[in-house]
């Protein structure tokens, strides 16, 4: 019997191979495919060899007419929903996705054969093109009028409509054919690129700084050391951008580096493995603003939102957030300003599950790795706003088994600045991280301590906080009886208004070295900076601080030594009225709109300056 149908197969095979009319192939075709469906004998062998003919029929004629394109994938139809189309077969459905998405042999063909490979497929790494055929008639889907919605469709399809998908295989599948997707999108620019990652980095993600980095001019060859607060004295480099282009992506590089503050604390003998970890931020890695073109903008949306759709299944979420926790995605996705804001919400999603398994996903895979926590925390790559995101996924690691020593202390190395900055603001959980950190005595430094104090006493959930603190620890209250700290560095990204709350909670008499270094303070603070007797420092780099802050500053601040003024809007309105500071010993005007005449002016009527920078000025 074996041998009768082996022998159909090869007559139909010889002509099939020398096609005259195809009218008449196609009727050979039909005929071919019946004898498969009924021969008694039902393996492999009987269903495979139709498809391989017809797969090589299409191969070798490829001037055939739309229809009759059309009109061989129905005639093989019956065979596909027991069989996976073979890779030259896959070849030919993906060219008839992409030329014609609005075929009714998309929807009633190819649906039934895309369903049967996400449910059954165990591996596409032996079978890529089954999921580059899925990938194709996801995208072809998505080209119909309803779109998305249709998308939206089918994955409910493939969940099912009970609370748990019954087919396991089918989240991995589409995870994959997302995955491979989305680095499609970004792979002409990778593969132009001297230093593309590797395969094992694009699959485990790729968060690690660039070997190949151009040398960074210094905006300070002398800093004083009394210049700037150690916790922000190179906090920022900033470079202009520079732009690199291929055919169809432009990218725009800019390069920033980052120093933890020096913070000390005792990491006591807590248990829990590997935590700190796990929360420590590597290096900063060059951040990249990049331009897809038009049609792989559409397939980077298509994607992300079904990202977005899988994360919304309750009972597909655990494995999901097992899956992405190696971030498997190349570094120019994630330099990506519109995919990290995209996917940000399949973030969310995990930071609100209560369980422990999607939660703890947001940690890194192991130490030295980036996890999403760091991303989409303040100085991230992927972060892009001022931390709530950031403090919703430390609430829920703190509400899990987190609330450790190990885990305030890799907060206080890494993310005490937001975490201030947040509590500033009257975040409830910030407030109360900073009043654990006071409790199981992570700082030793006593300015840092008595600057988280006055952060708590600034607002109120703070203070009732801190009170009930201080209530069981009286140790605290006496720390802050001795005075306000000598040096205070306040958050990058902080305002006028953060500010005047910060110095209106306490006492701030002893205060002499300010650093205002990278907020978006402005001119507005100078009546608040006026009123600190004991200031002899101040740092401005990089804030909106202008003329009519200058102003008031020389009439109040006579006894002010050192100023940093480095890229600040100041014009010679306001920098000719520092004359009258006759304390001034170290004076920075780095990039700014400094003339040749008044920095004269300057040298003449200040006696005890010494250090002066004037680069990238009128005067240099």
């Amino acid at each position: 019997m074996a041998d009768v149908a082996q022998k159909k197969i090869y007559k139909y095979k010889k002509v099939l191979s020398n096609p005259s009319r195809w009218e008449v192939v196609l009727k050979e075709i039909r005929t071919l495919v019946d004898m498969a469906l009924t021969s008694p004998l039902q393996d492999d062998s009987i269903n495979q060899a139709p498809l391989e003919i017809v797969s090589k029929l299409l191969s070798e004629n490829t001037n055939l007419t739309t229809q009759e394109h059309e009109n061989i994938i129905v005639a093989i139809a019956p065979l596909l929903e027991n069989n996976h189309p073979p890779p030259d077969l896959c070849e030919f459905f993906c060219k008839h996705c992409r030329e014609r998405p609005r075929s009714m042999v998309v929807i009633e063909v190819f649906t039934p054969v895309v369903q049967r490979i996400l449910k059954h497929n165990m591996d596409f790494g032996k079978c890529p093109r089954l999921r580059l055929f899925t990938q194709e008639y996801i995208l072809a889907l998505n080209e119909l009028n309803a779109g998305m919605e249709v998308v939206k469709k089918f994955i409910q399809s493939m969940h099912g409509p009970t609370g748990h998908c019954p087919h396991p295989r089918v989240l991995p599948n589409l995870v994959a054919v997302c995955l491979a997707a989305i680095y499609s999108c970004y792979e002409e620019f990778i593969n132009s690129r001297d230093n593309s990652p590797s395969l094992k980095e694009i699959r485990n993600g790729c968060q690690q700084p660039c070997d190949r980095k151009p040398t960074l001019p210094l905006r300070l060859l002398h800093p004083s050391p009394d210049l700037v607060s150690q916790e922000a004295t190179l906090s920022e480099a900033r470079l202009k951008s520079v732009v690199v282009a291929s055919s169809e992506i432009h990218v725009e590089v800019e390069h920033t580096s980052t120093v933890k503050p020096a913070l000390t604390a005792s990491a006591g003998n807590d248990s829990e493995p590997n935590l700190i970890d796990c929360l420590m931020v590597s290096p900063a890695c060059s951040t990249m603003s990049i331009e897809l073109g038009p049609q792989a903008d559409r397939t980077l949306g298509c994607y992300v939102e079904i990202l977005k759709l899988l994360s919304d299944y309750d009972d597909w979420r655990p494995s999901l957030a097992s899956l992405l926790q190696p971030i498997p995605f190349p570094k120019e996705a994630l330099a990506h300003e519109k995919f990290t804001k995209e996917l940000k919400y399949v973030i969310q999603r995990f930071a609100e599950d209560p369980r422990q398994e999607v939660h703890s996903c947001l940690l890194s895979v192991r130490a030295g790795k980036d996890g999403w926590f760091q991303l989409y925390s303040p100085g991230g790559v992927a972060c892009d706003d001022d931390g709530e995101l950031f403090a919703s996924m430390v609430h829920i690691l703190m509400g899990s088994c987190y609330k450790t020593k190990k885990f305030l202390l890799s907060l206080a190395e890494n993310k005490l600045g937001p975490c201030m900055l947040l509590a500033l603001r009257g975040n409830q959980t910030m407030v109360e991280i900073l009043c654990l950190m006071l409790e199981y005595n992570i700082i030793d430094n006593n300015d840092t301590q008595l600057q988280i104090i006055s952060t708590l006493e600034s607002t109120g959930v703070g203070k009732r906080m801190y009170e009930q603190l201080c209530d069981r620890q009286r140790e605290l209250k006496e720390l802050q009886r001795k005075g306000g700290p000598t040096r205070l560095t306040l958050p990058s990204k902080s305002t006028d208004a953060d500010l005047a709350r910060l110095l209106s909670s306490g006492s701030f008499g002893n205060l002499e070295n300010l650093s205002l270094a990278f907020t978006n303070v402005t001119s507005a603070c100078a009546e608040h900076l006026i009123k600190l007797p004991s200031l002899k420092q101040l740092n401005l780099w990089s804030t909106q601080f202008g003329d009519a802050g200058l102003r008031l500053l020389s009439e109040h601040l006579t006894m002010l030594q050192v100023l940093n003024l480095c890229e600040t809007p100041v014009t010679d309105a306001g920098l000719l009225a520092l004359s009258s500071m006759k304390s001034l010993c170290s004076l920075n005007m780095n990039s700014t709109k400094l003339s040749a005449d008044t920095y004269e002016d300057l040298k003449a009527k200040l006696p005890n300056l010494k250090e002066v920078d004037v680069r990238y000025t009128e005067a240099w």
